[in-house]
């Protein structure tokens, strides 16, 4: 799988944080982890406190994109906020898919706040033997 690499998201990240949440024309970046996992490609997403209705998933060509947004929960009048750490507000992520991966097949589960992603490498890409052939009979050698 090919994913854009980026040497300042760790940058992005802490400003990200410094800044506040994202927004749907600036959305903050979700973490995640990628891997093979026997012939299919994982990718989970953490997510937590965001409900499945609120999440997006779009493939077009051999663009992901997930979109997420975490709305703060209604509280009662009363109620006096002494700390608030977790980020709300939209979340976005875009992983560029190698043409080798089954766009067509892709399955998304949400469990426990994390979203995860199961893509199945095409047939093509898989590994398969070649035969080989003779095109002429064999020849015996003379000493």
């Amino acid at each position: 799988m090919l994913m854009r690499t980026d040497p300042f998201r760790e940058l992005d990240r802490l400003t990200q944080q410094l800044l506040g949440p994202g927004t749907w024309s600036k959305p903050s970046a979700m973490p995640m982890d990628a891997y093979r996992e026997g012939d299919e490609y994982v990718v989970a997403f953490d997510l937590p406190g965001v409900t499945p209705e609120a999440i997006d998933i779009d493939v077009e060509r051999n663009m992901l994109t997930v979109k997420a947004e975490r709305r703060p929960v209604a509280k009662a009048d009363d109620v006096q906020m002494e700390l608030s750490e977790r980020p709300l507000g939209a979340f976005s992520r875009q992983i560029v898919l190698a043409d080798t991966l089954d766009t067509e097949h892709i399955k998304a589960d949400y469990d426990a706040g994390v979203l995860t992603l199961r893509i199945p490498i095409a047939e093509r890409a898989k590994p398969r033997k070649i035969a080989i052939g003779s095109e002429s009979p064999p020849r015996q050698i003379r000493g």
